[in-house]
């Protein structure tokens, strides 16, 4: 195609000037509108002659001929279509940047080619109708900006092309700078400035009023609902700038950071006003949520976030954060209070705890454990210091001597749901403990550890509380084991069945608790076994004694481990207990009954002098001195052994 820009003077009969009008060539009119094809090309590159015509007079025009070199033959009655382009129609079209270099070349002319008083005098409708268009011009390209973040609004050619109105207008108020003449009196336009007011006044309205405000929850403040909005705007604003208005920009206006350093000063301006307020409870979630949003993908390589600063400055901040700690804490007090009394008042009421899978169960443990665990994780995140988020649980001493309390009221009015509630309570002590030994970022140390103490001391006194009813009824059994008459096998036999009918009322913890419960009772029952045998009632005089006894206490130990393991019981290592005192006591020579023992000690380092004197009392064919010797190995060899890393069993054997 080519294109013919007349750049015509004058009013009347003012015939066309063939200096004035430039033949210019673009091949790519099927992709634009006749408008935005002017484009870069209305810059004078070639002087040419043209029959001299008519047309309109005081503007500029462009028009259209047929290319005689577009590739394809032209039938010679083919007449030539002429197509005027005009300021108006560029600006209506949203030409801006080609709109703007008409306006230019008319000031130039204007303002150059004459001497200054003959432009004033001779061409003031010309001025008058510049500074007109000028007027319009800014007032089509203000509009573009200000529908810049509004998608579907504006085309991305139409803001390429204010920007490149913006920047072009720049470089003329820059030239008329350089120039030894009076400027006209719109120089210079300041384009530049007048786009980043426009651009903070746009900011400011969006921020004010959000596009798609979410609906205001019930427990939602109206602060926090407006904070939340403004999140919802700055998310969506900051990632259309990065993805669609920063390709309208060059490089060097660094729009990204612009617009990111706009909606930081609005919104740090509008903090400080919340604080002015006294209505703060949510403001540092929205600074957290607002460094968040700078550091998604997408924005991160985009936006200079150590150049911002801060939102809020350390003096503001600070206070800040006391406050909403402080309010954290007492939150979490008044809501852990608040769980432990709806527990009390069911338990006064008669109620048993609700049971899920057959085992009882509570919520006590649950509910506060998800408070600490979502309460401390957002602390730490907002005022960015693990010690003084976790400070917020503090008073979780108080309140698990609390709980504590409430326990040992329960075993000691030992209602009819009392047992059911301690069954309960056991769940509670684990997950409790499983979160203060495993989660331990969420507590302070000493919290930590005195809670555990709190929970050890719960869970003993809760196995005590279920289990001293089984030992009362196993105690007519229980007397009879170490004697001549336990030697005869249906004694045993008879304490099985008896534990058998007792374990069934222990059912109803969650499985991990019973396991362990059950295994308490194992080591209670192993423990008063060899209790028993140690007083001493049966003597075995000789070797083949000595053996029958070791057949039978083997032999109890395997029933003792098969009963106790079938109903949920880990604890392997009481039937090697027995095991090796058995051997001691078929054992004949000193040094084979010195490695035994030293064996046993070495394995279960709580076993005393005393249990080994009482042991060996049993075999009576043993001699004091022998026995002295054992004792004296057995202590020189516990010297050199870890008594703390092994848990305990004979210390929980007492003997005279």
């Amino acid at each position: 195609m080519l294109w013919i820009l007349q750049n015509r003077r004058g009013s009347g009969s003012t015939m066309f000037n063939h200096h004035n009008t430039t033949i210019l060539t673009f091949r790519a009119l099927a992709a634009c509108s006749t408008a935005s094809i002017v484009g870069d090309f209305l810059r004078l590159t070639a002087a040419t002659d043209l029959p001299a015509g008519t047309g309109q007079t005081g503007q500029d025009a462009v028009t259209l001929l047929p290319s005689a070199t577009d590739g394809r033959r032209s039938p010679k009655e083919e007449k030539p279509q002429r197509v005027i382009t005009t300021f108006e129609e560029l600006l209506n079209t949203k030409c801006f940047h080609e709109a703007s270099q008409l306006l230019i070349e008319r000031e130039d002319r204007l303002f150059g080619e004459i001497t200054e008083a003959k432009a004033l005098k001779d061409h003031n409708d010309e001025v008058d109708k510049l500074a007109a268009d000028y007027g319009d011009l800014e007032t089509s390209v203000l509009h573009t900006l200000r529908l810049s973040l509004t998608p579907g609004e504006v085309s991305t050619q139409a803001l390429t092309s204010a920007v490149n109105a913006i920047n072009q207008e720049e470089h003329q108020d820059q030239r008329w700078k350089e120039r030894d003449r009076t400027p006209p009196a719109w120089r210079p336009k300041g384009w530049k400035k007048l786009h980043d007011d426009t651009l903070r006044s746009l900011v400011e309205e969006r921020m004010d009023n959000p596009s798609t405000p979410p609906a205001v929850q019930v427990d939602q403040s109206s602060i926090q609902a407006d904070v939340t909005s403004m999140g919802r705007q700055l998310n969506a604003d900051l990632l259309l700038v990065v993805e669609v208005v920063k390709n309208c920009y060059p490089p060097e206006l660094d729009i990204c950071n612009l617009y990111a350093r706009l909606y930081h000063q609005y919104l740090s301006a509008r903090l400080r006003k919340i604080l002015d307020e006294k209505d703060s409870a949510n403001l540092l979630q929205w600074v957290y949520y607002y460094t968040e949003i700078l550091q998604k993908p997408q924005l991160v390589n985009e936006i200079n976030n150590e150049a911002l600063g801060k939102l809020l400055p350390d003096e503001l901040l600070e206070p800040l954060e006391e406050q909403y700690l402080s309010k954290q804490q007492e939150e979490l007090t008044t809501y852990i209070g608040r769980v432990l009394e709806d527990a009390e008042e069911k338990w006064i009421k008669g109620e048993e705890p609700t049971r899920e899978d057959g085992c009882f169960v509570s919520p006590v443990a649950y509910d506060i454990i998800q408070l600490i665990n979502g309460r401390v994780t957002v602390a730490e995140k907002l005022v960015r210091d693990r010690s003084k988020a976790q400070n917020i649980t503090c008073q979780l001493k108080g309140l698990m001597e609390r709980f504590k309390t409430f326990q040992n009221k329960i075993i000691k009015k030992n209602r009819s749901n009392s047992r059911p509630f301690i069954k309960a309570n056991l769940g509670c002590i684990e997950q409790f403990t499983d979160v203060l030994l495993n989660r331990s970022q969420l507590f302070p140390k000493k919290v930590q550890e005195h809670c555990v103490l709190i929970l050890r001391d719960m869970k003993q006194s809760a196995h005590t509380y279920l289990l001293k009813p089984v030992h009362e009824s196993l105690k007519p059994q229980y007397r009879k084991l170490g004697t001549n008459e336990w030697l005869k096998k249906h004694i045993f036999d008879k304490l099985l069945e008896s534990i058998k009918q007792e374990l069934q009322e222990l059912q109803g913890s969650v499985k991990s608790c019973h396991e362990e419960l059950i295994g308490q009772l194992h080591q209670e029952v192993t423990a008063e076994y060899v209790k028993r045998l140690l007083k001493g009632k049966v003597k075995l005089r000789n070797k083949e004694q000595q053996e029958e006894a070791c057949d039978m206490i083997i032999d109890n130990a395997e029933s003792l481990h098969e009963l106790f393991t079938n109903t949920g019981s880990k604890e392997e290592r009481l039937r090697k207990i027995l095991t090796m005192i058995a051997e001691v006591l078929k054992l004949q020579g000193l040094p084979a009954i010195q490695m035994q023992v030293v064996s046993l000690g070495t394995d279960f380092p709580d076993l005393s002098e005393k249990h080994v004197s009482a042991l060996l009392k049993l075999k009576t064919n043993f001699t004091r001195a022998d026995r002295k010797t054992v004792k004296k190995t057995l202590s020189e060899t516990l010297k050199d052994v870890n008594c703390v890393a092994v848990r305990p069993f004979f210390s929980t054997v007492q003997v005279k």
